[in-house]
């Protein structure tokens, strides 16, 4: 590699100016061949362009690179990385201003775009018009303003009319499930994913690629539980407070998102009642999960929530029969990790209320004492020696019910 360079690129460059601990560092090396690459001890990885491993960090090395669209989406483009590529050329192709930055060796800034005053104006807008050329980046800007939210980031209504533009032009409907999926759940994992929600909305694209959950925004509640009324705001408001309650858990975020579609298909001679949403958004829950490709636990718990969360607002009420028999259908006698997450879930759909947002939420307390109280009974501990399989069943129910109604006894 004698004629060649190398630079730090994209979010390292981006992370370090907004003072953020980068977690991985890509770099793009400019005037150099895969052969060369090779011969340096680097490990190819790249299928469609030529993507190396560092022998000794670990670190990614791509060649730098030009992309050309030819087809419908992501393998739709012609690579160019001869040696001849620019650094400039590399970064043109890039989404954002504010990943179109590099640094050189001596950490000198090259930022033909202007991403750092865009840094500084806290804005996400594209490099060129051909942004359009990838349908991806509609998602990826939306998660990029979930992730920066809490910085004031917010989107230049130049891109989000591009965005509007890749929307209107179908291409969204050639993503693949799971780069869709990888996006949905990285903007889960943010601080703020109602923003992800609403800039979807914003520039059309989530009633192409969550047409169930754009389906609730306009749908009323009734104001005595919701002062809020908009179920779309409900939302918004309880998907912050799980990504509050549970920092980076997208799995919880996740089943928030889709706990209330039911509403969505609630005639509207009924509104502002949903009676029988939780039933009826199983389907909705479960048809979304396998169009995204989203994993099985993921859909388990989007699932349990969906179909419990109200049993969870009254679980106080109930009787310690019905309490156990609420635990049996969650299934956490046998996978006990589940209820802390069916709990932080259900509190996020609690509190995610106008004026209602700090309310206690006395009821996961409750619910995780029964079932560790009842998950303590052991049949062993029974003295049911002698009796059948269906008796010994009965008996470890019963002394389970026991229990929880101990518990119930403290709240």
């Amino acid at each position: 590699m004698n004629a060649s360079a190398t630079y730090l690129v994209g979010g390292a460059v981006r992370d370090e100016l907004l003072g953020i601990q980068a977690v991985e560092k890509d770099w793009v090396v400019v005037g150099c061949t895969p052969e060369e690459m090779l011969e340096k001890g680097f490990r190819q990885v790249g299928a469609s362009f030529p993507v190396f491993l560092h022998p000794q960090s670990g670190e990614e090395y791509a060649l730098a690179r030009t992309e050309k669209k030819q087809g419908h989406g992501y393998h739709g483009f012609k690579v160019d990385f001869h040696p001849g590529v620019s650094l400039e050329e590399d970064l043109q192709r890039r989404d954002l201003t504010i990943n179109a930055m590099a640094k050189d060796k001596a950490g000198k800034l090259i930022d033909p775009h202007g991403g750092q005053q865009d840094l500084e104006k806290r804005s996400l807008r594209h490099v060129s018009p051909a942004f359009v050329e990838d349908p991806l980046r509609v998602m990826r800007v939306a998660r990029f303003a979930a992730r920066f939210a809490h910085l004031g980031f917010t989107v230049h209504e130049s891109t989000l009319e591009l965005m509007r533009k890749i929307t209107r032009s179908g291409e969204l409907q050639h993503l693949a499930a799971e780069r869709t999926w990888r996006e949905i759940e990285r903007a889960m994992e943010s601080a703020k994913p109602s923003v992800f929600v609403s800039v979807l909305r914003q520039c059309e694209a989530l009633e192409v690629l969550l047409p169930e959950v754009n389906a609730l925004f306009g749908v009323p509640q009734p104001e005595k539980y919701h002062p809020e009324i908009d179920t779309g705001t409900h939302l918004l408001m309880a998907l912050d407070i799980a990504a509050d309650l549970c920092p980076g858990e997208a799995g919880i975020a996740f089943a928030v998102l889709l706990h209330d579609l039911g509403k969505g298909i609630t005639p509207e001679k009924n509104w502002p009642s949903h009676i029988g949403h939780e039933a009826t958004g199983v389907a909705l829950v479960d048809a979304v999960c396998e169009r995204l490709k989203a994993p099985n636990a993921m859909n388990d718990l989007a699932r349990k929530v969906c179909a419990g969360h109200l049993d969870c607002h009254r679980i106080l009420e109930a009787r310690p029969a019905t309490v156990q028999r609420m635990l049996e259908r969650l299934d956490v006698y046998r996978g006990p990790k589940t209820l802390p997450a069916f709990v932080a879930a259900c509190e996020a759909d609690y509190r995610g209320r106008e004026g209602l947002q700090d309310r206690p939420y006395r009821q996961g307390a409750f619910l995780l004492e029964a079932h560790r109280a009842a998950a303590a009974v052991r049949a062993r501990d029974l003295g049911l020696e002698g009796l059948s399989g269906p008796e010994v069943g009965e008996r470890l129910r019963q002394a389970r019910i026991d229990a929880i109604a101990r518990v119930a006894g403290q709240f």
